[in-house]
């Protein structure tokens, strides 16, 4: 590891640590953590100077002794936007010198991937690897597989004895080094590591300081304070009166760094002193000879780490001389060595360096800098900092390496792109002839903006780009108009949206013409959003199939938007017949024309869904998101990937639901888009609840809800039919029930689609079959889990069948039961099946013999249907009804193992576990199969991974405090836990915990 990487330039490392007692114990604490228990995440705040970089030295020399691998990258404060560089600071050189080794850890693939961010694993003769590179991804969503990509690469580096990285000065971070770090703190990276960040709370960005909080139990927060007065004289040392060494306190406030460059000054008095560090800085540097601070102010100019050529060039002196100021710099600690390149003693030295340099010397400084690394062929990207802060207004070759650089990192940094886009934009002309490129500049900026998740600032682009195009130009207003429409759905404003687009085609003198049909279109789907169906039937019954003037892709988009409209109307055969048309349209088009319109081709996907259409929809939802990844439209994308996921839970690949809708919920978060996030945080929690993990189910649930958005929308209205189902599933009947039910609106004039009502009846069903028990505080999975694709599953125990019965449960169950069957549509075969499975609810008390019928005949429509983990939990719900009748326990036996079968396929992993649990009672012999090994051995029990902390923990003799103290939860936390154990188990004792565990 060479000198840059192993360690940090810290100040005043040489010198005894003065105080810092409780910050020392808090490094170690974390240090000791990490060791232990994996990932932990430990945030340094305080003020500039508070001593956060040698506190941060520190806890390097604590993971040396440790023999953790200490990485350390700072961002800085003139380089803000170049795209990760805290991170390429700190991991590059380490990547660079073992790249075989990396490599061979993480796949050609990856590497591929990275090698987009950080330049030492870009060697000549790089493996090409599956993994598609990040310029072929302008989604957006690119950023969110570069982030996986790098918290994996952590946690291979941290293999085998720890890895710290420690990210400085992240106040100053770009907005990509940002998301990676909210990612990180919520998706932790495997194996030991410890990742330090340091900031200025007043500079940061608001999420930095929720970091800590958002890591949960591994997050740590040191707050970095002022030194007290003891501290002071003890810092300054016994030379130093007491007279003085008060004065010196009173000036820096106790401040490390402002005491220390004030001290710095000698017999200068204090008192006469403005008490900013500024001022002590500039003495400072008035003590330098004029050569050294020329060097001083060009390596500024330079980058916060500079090498003795580029500040050479900067300060128009010969290498010799530079070098030679270079030693003066660092005999004076101005600077200090850093390998083969210089860094600042501290940002603030850099700041105020730059600053007594004169603006205009600064701005040729910059331009000299930018020309030699033209001279070297470097990248737009490296350059683009120098061009910004030198190019003149008009200067055409600034622009082309702006735009450039700008181009270059759309995919993996928007917001820069953005930012230098603005730039272009600054210093372009504004006449006749530079018109049509600041249009189009406008246009990508706008996008930009958009996919950074910067919607608003986006949506202004466009509104600027209406004002300045001709009324008279159609074409281009109406696809302005649409954009900044579909912005302003993302930015949760509908009414805004209709309103511009009402307004735009109020405009136009034909408004049958062809410049008319997307903005219509556009209305025609925030119609269909606000569940006003008949108003987008009217509008699109006024619109042709196609016309000669339309563009390429027009009449496919065209066709995408009807079948919609037609099935919630009930009209089934019309729906299905327009998605078969549209479908064909789509199959004979060419990529390059559905681009523009994938916002219509998304409803045909989500209605082909809804028709129970499964392989066409996830052949349309794949090339979509493949249309939409290309072209950078990272607001559509979100969107296809959350109706990607349901149609994966329809279909039982849970593995591939969950991971789809995390992408889609990660792709929100970037996006910053409410509808967005709620739509995808609505696919995460059913996917996680029919995979068994009711808190991960019910977490989403709940943020999809509390989210607020959308209100009277079909897609709210979802999310609280998620919440309930997840309610269900984890065995809180009541609580479920009521949800469900006020998402379906008690059926009155419900703004869910017609399957969703159908699953909604047998959920409800089972819900309240099962609620004879008297028994809320159990899990679902425990006590006969409802899962499936928005519905309910099974019935209880066979213990349960006839104790207890509630006559009046019974009779709303089977009041659900009747209404599944008046829902039921032939015409929707992949539904068929729930008023079956509903009916052998209602049954399953008083006529076990008809229940196992309809719940057989269930998982036969079921299975047709294409719904097999559906037909798994109608299977289930045979086996436990055979039990209860005279002779079904062979036919008990042969349903329970095709739904365990089922459920293996599906990595259901609590249904699996409960129907292995019956066929033990059954005397069957059953082994842990292809779902228990991805779980281990929560997957194994039916327990979510927490559950199975807190079994083993209490399998160990611990109390309820001790096992909270432990895991860093409330005891009320592990009270709840330890109840649905019990039920998941089928024990009635903490004996019985650490009995079931080693069986």
């Amino acid at each position: 590891m060479d000198g840059r990487t192993a360690g940090p330039v810290v100040t005043g490392m040489s010198v005894p640590l003065v105080g810092r007692r409780d910050a020392l114990t808090a490094l170690r604490g974390a240090m000791a953590a990490s060791h232990r228990d994996g990932f932990q995440f430990l945030a340094l705040a305080g003020e500039p100077g508070a001593g956060k970089t040698r506190l941060l030295g520190e806890l390097a020399a604590m993971a040396g002794e440790n023999g953790f691998t200490p990485l350390w990258g700072r961002a800085a404060e003139y380089e803000q936007m170049l795209p990760y560089s805290a991170l390429v600071d700190a991991l590059d050189d380490h990547l660079d010198a073992r790249r075989e080794e990396v490599v061979r850890t993480v796949g050609s693939g990856q590497a591929t991937l990275l090698s987009g961010v950080f330049p030492g694993l870009a060697a000549d003769g790089a493996p090409a690897g599956d993994e598609p590179a990040l310029a072929d991804d302008r989604s957006g969503l690119a950023r969110y597989r570069l982030y996986r990509a790098v918290r994996h690469l952590v946690g291979a580096l941290a293999e085998p004895t720890g890895l710290l990285l420690v990210l400085d000065d992240v106040h100053w971070a770009d907005d990509g080094t940002l998301e990676f770090l909210d990612h990180v703190v919520r998706h932790p990276p495997a194996g030991p590591v410890l990742m330090a960040v340091a900031y200025r709370p007043a500079q940061a960005a608001p999420r930095v300081a929720t970091l800590a909080a958002a890591a949960g139990p591994r997050g740590h927060e040191v707050v970095v304070g002022p030194l007290s007065a003891a501290e002071v004289r003890q810092f300054l040392g016994p030379d130093v009166s007491r007279g003085r060494g008060t004065a010196l306190y009173e000036a820096s406030g106790g401040n490390p760094f402002y005491l220390e460059a004030l001290a710095r000054m000698g017999g200068t008095d204090v008192t006469e002193l403005p008490p900013t560090v500024l001022a002590a800085l500039q003495v400072e540097l008035g003590d330098l000879s004029p050569g050294a601070l020329l060097v001083a102010q060009a390596a500024a100019v330079a980058a916060d780490e500079f090498e003795p050529a580029v500040a050479a060039v900067a300060a128009e002196l010969p290498p010799a001389a530079t070098l030679a100021a270079l030693d003066e710099l660092v005999e004076r600690d101005i600077v200090r060595s850093a390998g083969a390149r210089f860094r600042f003693r501290h940002p603030l030295v850099r700041r105020a360096v730059y600053e007594s340099a004169a603006a205009g010397w600064r701005l040729g400084a910059h331009a000299r800098i930018a020309a030699r690394l033209a001279e070297l062929g470097a990248p737009a990207t490296v350059r683009a900092h120098h061009v910004e802060h030198s190019g003149s207004f008009g200067d055409r070759p600034a622009v082309e390496v702006l735009v450039a650089a700008a181009r270059a990192v759309t995919a993996h940094a928007p917001a820069t792109s953005a930012h230098w886009l603005q730039a272009a934009l600054r210093l372009m002309p504004d006449d006749a002839g530079a018109r049509e490129d600041r249009l189009a500049l406008m246009l990508e900026l706008s996008w930009a903006q958009g996919i950074s998740g910067r919607l608003a600032e986006g949506r202004d682009t466009a509104r600027e780009l209406l004002r300045m195009l001709p009324e008279d130009d159609y074409p281009r207003r109406g696809r302005a108009a649409r954009v900044c429409a579909l912005m302003e759905r993302q930015l949760d404003r509908p009414q805004e949206a209709r309103a511009l687009l009402l307004d735009e085609l109020s405009r136009l003198p034909n408004p049958r013409a062809a410049a008319a049909v997307p903005m219509r279109m556009r209305l025609v789907a925030e119609s269909m959003m606000r569940v006003d169906f008949r108003a987008a039937q009217a509008v699109l019954d006024l619109m042709p199939d196609n016309a000669d003037d339309w563009e390429p892709g027009l009449a496919v988009a065209v066709a995408a938007l009807r079948p919609m409209p037609a099935l919630a109307a009930r009209r089934t055969d019309d729906a299905l017949r327009y998605a078969e048309i549209a479908g064909k349209l789509l199959a004979d088009a060419p990529d390059e024309h559905l681009s523009e319109w994938l916002d219509a081709i998304a409803w045909l996907c989500w209605a082909e869904s809804y028709l129970g259409r499964y392989g066409e929809a996830l052949r349309h939802f794949d090339r979509a998101a493949a249309v939409a990844r290309s072209t950078g439209q990272t607001y559509i994308l979100t969107n296809l990937l959350a109706g990607r996921a349901k149609t994966l839970v329809a279909t039982g690949r849970l593995a591939e639901a969950r991971a789809t809708a995390e992408e889609s919920v990660e792709g929100a978060r970037l996006l910053d888009s409410g509808q967005q996030l709620v739509f995808a945080l609505t696919q995460l929690c059913l996917a996680e609840s029919w995979s068994g993990d009711d808190e991960a189910a019910l977490r989403a649930g709940e943020e999809a809800v509390r989210c607020g958005v959308g209100a009277g929308e079909t897609w709210e209205a979802t999310a609280r039919y998620a919440r309930g189902q997840a309610l269900v599933n984890a065995g809180r009947f009541a609580d479920g029930v009521e949800a469900v039910l006020d998402a379906c609106n008690r059926f009155e004039s419900p703004r869910v689609d017609p399957g969703t009502l159908l699953q909604a009846c047998e959920t409800l069903a089972y819900a309240d079959a099962s609620r004879e028990t008297g028994t809320e505080a159990g899990t679902g999975i425990g006590a006969g889990i409802a899962t499936g694709t928005g519905t309910g599953t099974g019935v209880g125990t066979g213990a349960g069948i006839g104790a207890g019965a509630d006559t009046e449960a019974f009779a709303r169950a089977a009041q659900w039961a009747a209404l599944a069957v008046r829902l039921e549509d032939p015409h929707l075969p992949a539904y068929c099946g729930f008023a079956a499975l509903a009916r052998a609810h209602a049954l399953s008390r008083r006529d076990p013999s008809s229940a196992a019928a309809a719940a057989e005949e269930a998982a036969r429509l079921l299975g047709a249907g294409e719904r097999r983990l559906d037909a798994g939990r109608a299977l289930l719900t045979a086996g436990l009804a055979h039990i209860g009748t005279p002779g079904g326990r062979s036919r008990a036996r042969e349903n329970l193992r095709a739904a365990a079968e089922v459920f293996d396929a599906c990595g259901a992993r609590g249904l699996k576990a409960r129907t292995e649990r019956e066929l033990r009672r059954l005397g069957v012999r059953v082994g842990g199969g292809a779902t228990t090994a991805p779980g281990g051995q929560a997957a194994r029990f039916g327990l979510s991974p927490r559950e199975l902390e807190v079994a083993q923990l209490v399998a160990e003799g611990l109390t309820n405090q001790q096992v909270a103290e432990r895991l860093f939860l409330s005891v009320r936390t592990v009270e709840t836990h330890l109840s649905r154990i019990f039920t998941k188990l089928e024990v009635t004792s903490r004996v019985g915990v650490a009995t079931a565990l080693t069986r």
